[in-house]
């Protein structure tokens, strides 16, 4: 499910908090990952080391969400006081689609034509929106009363699913098929209950167990304060988000769901790609490894039955099956046949070395030679491999490049300390981003020091476009900042906010929580408001002005910083030289977009 509020761009990753695997029913906890330079464990110890994965994840329980109202209060009460800034009301309607789209992971008990949740729900939206911002007190009676009312919905559908179990034409293959969703509840409990039925028939006594967990999911047999739960659980992801764009709130079976695990130098796998919900388990396609095959419906891994598993718990259970550091076992059903698996090491099987560089195009440069690299985010590990890629630039030709530059077009941001090892090699250990907090303490980011032979003294400029945002913006804006290159496109998408990882107070879930404003190193802001290019450019790319952070709802305020810069002497060969001719590209306007850096000067950093 995909929250109202969901983004398309990368949130900037700090001071990450890693949930710990937990294989098997328990209480995640929480672990850091090993700081750079901390002491080897050695190859006998139980504690991380620094090239295990970075995350780890537990298996889901397959139960709903649920959150008690004290449990609830705590969670927005944390939200409301660690978020970086004051958070603005929020808006009802907002609210009430949220948290009914929250509600409900398979179009049955609130998204649904027939379904009485909404008119339930929307009368009493204003008085849990209290409850939750802390200006009521009391046993969440709101929350209660539209639990009763799913208690009795919900009753109805399972009512209608056995009336479905009970007539059916007995082929197999229609546990193959997706779940039916949008119309009515009704009659999509009746058509689940008749595949079900299907695949019981065809399969014999083994596979009433799976029907049965069916039931119990699709159609949970909860009272009234139990509903109250999961729709409290709801309303917080509904509310966290609409809070602030950039957050969210998840229950420990679904954490996966709100990390940017693409940011991690070795990240998590799964054993397949996308998984679609059927009436029985889930049906696996594409990217398959080995034991799974593509189209094994897929019921079971290291005993979680896989029907009616919301597509959260679904990710977080391959993921959990891949990183598995012992096999497993998983049960699928192959050929109108169910058999078992022993599924481990997936991770090792699956996925590739890491990359240690990174790709680029050599352009020509008069009678030298550019080096473009495209950046399309920011990993945690993007230091190191623009390092070994200046490195390698380097030494494929006899005359080091003309210039470097950075193209981040398209990059929606990724990783805040990724963006400070990437601007080392151009800047290094220097102060960066002044970065505040809501009680206003200020925090300084800076450049770590890197060896002589990889520093970069030669030209470098950023290429920037409407959708270069967060940690991508923080490179470019830094080296215009400090006069070290210039910014070459169109105004960039203007996120200046960062995200931390922490568990909440109640120990139910995980936030990832804004908790920071940046600002660029002469105290520029960046968000709402982006980065002017230093030369203006039309990439094709037009800056979209729909999609823009200030558009955002709930967006933070801007912030404006202290000018933190360290006066610096750049060596004249910072300056890009007025050459021809240049080219060919492998895209034209990105040697047209060169032609405006010659003869260009960087302005002097005032301090």
């Amino acid at each position: 499910m995909i929250g109202a509020s969901a983004l398309t761009i990368a949130v900037v990753q700090r001071r990450r908090v890693e949930p710990a695997l937990v294989h098997g029913p328990g209480v995640a906890s929480s672990a850091t990952t090993p700081p750079t330079g901390a002491p080897d464990p050695g190859p006998d110890s139980s504690e991380p080391r620094e090239d295990d994965r970075a995350f780890a994840f537990r298996l889901p329980s397959g139960a709903p969400s649920t959150l008690t109202c004290d449990e609830a209060r705590l969670v927005t009460a944390q939200v409301r006081d660690q978020l970086a800034y004051a958070p603005r009301a929020t808006a009802k309607k907002p609210f009430i689609d949220s948290t009914l789209d929250w509600l409900d992971p398979h179009t049955l008990w609130s998204l649904a034509q027939d379904a009485p949740t909404r008119a339930a729900f929307a009368p009493r939206a204003d008085e849990i929106l209290m409850e939750l911002d802390g200006r009521r007190s009391g046993e969440c009676k709101a929350a209660r009363e539209v639990g009763a009312s799913l208690a009795r919905w919900v009753k109805d559908l399972r009512a209608t699913f056995d009336a479905g179990r009970r007539a059916t034409d007995g082929r197999w293959e229609s546990a193959l098929v997706a779940i039916p969703t949008g119309g009515e509840a009704r009659k999509n409990a009746f058509e689940i209950g008749r595949r079900v039925a299907a695949f019981e028939l065809a399969v014999g006594d083994e596979a009433r167990a799976y029907a049965e967990t069916a039931r119990a999911r699709f159609f949970p047999e909860l009272d009234d304060v139990d509903w109250a739960k999961v729709v409290l659980s709801a309303s917080v992801r509904a509310y966290v988000s609409l809070v602030d764009p950039h957050s969210a709130w998840a229950p420990f079976d679904e954490e996966a769901s709100i990390y940017e695990v693409d940011l991690a130098a070795r990240p998590p796998v799964k054993p397949w790609g996308k998984a679609t919900t059927t009436a029985v388990g889930v049906l696996v396609a594409d990217l398959v490894t080995a034991p799974f095959e593509s189209n094994d419906l897929v019921l079971a891994i290291a005993g979680v039955k896989t029907a009616g598993l919301p597509l959260e718990q679904v990710e977080q259970l391959g993921y959990a099956a891949a990183e598995g550091r012992a096999p497993t076992s998983a049960t699928v059903l192959r050929g109108g046949r169910m058999i078992e698996l022993s599924v481990g090491k997936i991770a090792e099987a699956k996925s590739d070395p890491p990359a240690t560089t990174l790709p680029f195009e050599r352009v020509s440069y008069g009678d030298g030679e550019v080096v473009v690299v495209p950046l399309r985010q920011v990993p945690d590990h993007l230091g190191d491999l623009l390092l070994a890629t200046l490195r390698a630039a380097r030494l494929e030709k006899a005359r080091p490049p003309a210039g470097v530059v950075l193209d981040l077009r398209g990059n929606g941001g990724g990783s805040a300390e990724g963006a400070l090892a990437a601007l080392a090699p151009f800047a290094p250990n220097l102060p960066m981003f002044p970065t505040k907090r809501r009680d206003g303490t200020i925090e300084i980011d800076r450049t770590m020091e890197v060896r002589v032979e990889d520093r970069w003294d030669g030209p470098v400029a950023a290429f920037v476009d409407g959708a270069t945002a967060s940690a991508a913006e923080m490179i470019a804006g830094a080296l215009a900042a400090y006069g070290r290159g210039p910014v070459v496109g169109t105004l960039t998408f203007g996120k200046g906010c960062e995200q931390e990882y922490i568990d909440d107070d109640a120990h139910t879930g995980v936030l990832r929580l804004t908790t920071l404003l940046y600002a660029l190193p002469d105290g520029a802001p960046v968000q709402r408001t982006g980065i002017t290019p230093t030369i203006r450019f039309p990439f094709v790319r037009q800056d979209d002005r729909s999609e823009r952070e200030e558009l955002l709802e709930g967006s933070p305020p801007t912030f404006r910083g202290p000018d933190v810069r360290t006066p610096v002497k750049w060596p004249r060969t910072i300056e890009w030289a007025s050459v021809a001719p240049i080219g060919p590209c492998k895209e034209p306007e990105v040697c047209k977009a060169l032609a405006k850096l010659g003869g260009h000067r960087s302005p002097v950093a005032k301090h």
